[in-house]
């Protein structure tokens, strides 16, 4: 009897997927349980099993093609006698022209699928991350956006969510590891926790490192010669993400080797490859101005000899840190202007609201009315509000104004950030601030919380000091450092009188900004501080 094998309910929103891989070919005997396809969707890359055992009598989809839920994959001949419709062709599967056969789902059509759950896209720039503790072991159910591991990315702590509801069948990092985007962490058996029924896991392997052919595909040095691509006669293996990326820096996929699990082409591989080519085909001018020469490492001496010593191991955020101020002091040409606001008034209004923006549950901070105070000040000088691209010799100009706070963490500086902040009240950003700070204490940030500032602020008042020189957090082109305010007598023309001064650092990128904008810029905050209605006037 001829039987039609369909793509399954894959779980939680999955609803189409691209195949990476077919496990089977006409003439194959195929068992129930058996691999039929393995297939990439936007969430995880899943292995297909059959629900049915006979022969293969036809594969009606290929390496590379998208397959959505209720398409019939293959024809399989079981035991009995019986027929099965010819296929339809894609324009009829695609218009559903009259007399186009629908087929009708079969009642295994939930059978579980094995979920491979790979560590998700964590934000631009983060390209690992070391597995800080993993939250579920074999056997355990879990629910769609369950935390399943908690991983120190290149900016923050974050606890990955479990893509679908299930139970866990194996995992395969440990506490400690170091896991690239996209490397597979655990696998799932998806379905309800409560009836899935997962398979007999072997013991986790210890997590593999990558061979040192591997790595110098992942990091390519400089090529002597044109890079060969590869020879492909099916589809290349690569997420629709992946292939949008390729799409849009302009370079083909099926040119490229995978470096990802199973041979998968990853985003990493695109933007290797795509340096490869510019690298060999690009003119001689040198590197594009504005980006970083590489320093040579001095080595240090061997410290042991003057006393006892110890060595700490940087942790992921501390190491990222490290590199992304070093990228942006050596690219920025840094300039920092100095001012001070006379908040004696505002201080006493601070004093005077507290109470009710308690009672909504938040602290009614300095850093709070800054932060509304900066956003109209962007809106008022739009050059603060925007990126260099020195490669396209463009200025990029933001329509929105988000601006990031610096939170100190006990793993170290991270900067989390307060959306279209110039459309809130202050009330409304000092609860968003107790939020994104108390998240961000107890790893619980997102990786879409720490993306699209505009401007940030550093506040190191509660600590002390007088001023100081932030580092500009690149992208972005400035940054206010806020430092502890004090009691000075000012000269009101007849008299010294005691003030409360707030020091406030403004440092700013040279290339778009000029000394002057900025003195005006950081004088208007002031003034905004000094008289608040200067902020519903001109804000």
């Amino acid at each position: 009897m001829l039987k039609e094998f369909i793509l399954p309910d894959l779980g939680d929103g999955i609803k189409k997927a691209v195949v990476l891989k077919v496990f089977v070919k006409p003439g194959d005997h195929l068992e129930t349980d058996a691999p039929v396809v393995e297939i990439e969707s936007d969430k995880a890359t899943i292995e297909v099993p059959s629900t049915l055992s006979g022969l293969v009598k036809e594969v009606r989809i290929r390496e590379g093609e998208e397959a959505s839920e209720g398409m019939v994959l293959l024809i399989v001949e079981t035991a009995g006698t019986g027929s099965v419709p010819p296929a339809p062709s894609a324009a009829s599967q695609k218009a559903e022209e009259p007399g186009a056969i629908k087929v009708p789902p079969p009642a295994s059509a939930g059978t579980p699928a094995l979920v491979e759950v790979t560590l998700p896209d964590l934000g631009d720039g983060i390209k690992s991350a070391e597995i800080l503790k993993v939250l579920v072991k074999p056997g355990d159910p879990v629910q769609a956006d369950q935390g399943i591991l908690e991983v120190g990315s290149d900016k923050a702590t974050i606890e990955v969510p479990s893509p679908v509801s299930g139970t866990v069948a194996e995992v395969l990092v440990r506490d400690g590891d170091k896991a690239e985007i996209g490397r597979v962490v655990l696998k799932i058996v998806a379905g309800s926790p409560a009836t899935a029924s997962a398979p007999v896991a072997p013991e986790p392997a210890a997590p593999k490192t990558a061979s040192p052919e591997v790595r110098s595909q992942a990091q390519p040095q400089e090529p002597a010669t044109e890079p060969q691509p590869v020879s492909r006669q099916t589809a290349a293996p690569a997420a629709p993400s992946v292939r949008r990326l390729a799409r849009e820096i302009g370079v083909n996929v099926n040119e490229i080797s995978g470096t990802g699990p199973g041979g998968r082409i990853t985003q990493e591989d695109v933007k290797a490859w795509s340096k490869k080519l510019h690298q060999t085909r690009g003119s001689s001018a040198g590197p594009v101005s504005g980006q970083a020469a590489g320093i040579a490492q001095k080595p240090l001496p061997d410290f042991s000899k003057f006393g006892p010593v110890e060595r700490r191991s940087m942790s992921t955020i501390r190491y990222k840190t490290a590199e992304h101020l070093s990228y942006a002091w050596q690219t920025i040409p840094h300039v920092t202007q100095f001012d001070k606001a006379d908040v004696t008034v505002l201080e006493s209004l601070r004093k005077q609201f507290s109470p009710s923006v308690e009672k909504a549950g938040a602290k009614l901070t300095m850093t709070a009315i800054l932060v509304k105070v900066l956003a109209a000040a962007l809106r008022k000088y739009p050059q603060f509000n925007a990126s260099v691209d020195m490669e396209s010799k463009e200025i990029i100009l933001k329509s929105y104004v988000n601006i990031g706070i610096a939170v100190d963490t006990d793993a170290g500086l991270i900067v989390p950030v307060i959306r279209d902040a110039d459309k809130k009240n202050i009330s409304t950003i000092a609860l968003a601030l107790t939020d994104i700070a108390g998240r961000a204490r107890n790893r619980k940030i997102t990786p879409e919380d720490l993306q699209g500032g505009c401007m940030s602020i550093t506040n190191l008042g509660g600590i002390g000091g007088t001023s100081f020189t932030p580092i500009v957090n690149s992208p972005e082109v400035a940054i206010l450092g806020v430092s502890r305010g004090s009691m000075e007598p000012v000269w009101n023309g007849s008299a010294f009188e005691p003030k409360l001064m707030l020091p406030l650092s403004l440092s700013y990128d040279h290339r778009i900004i000029d000394g002057a904008d900025a003195a005006r810029f950081l004088r208007w905050v002031c003034e905004a501080l000094e008289q608040p209605l200067k902020l519903l006037i001109e804000g």
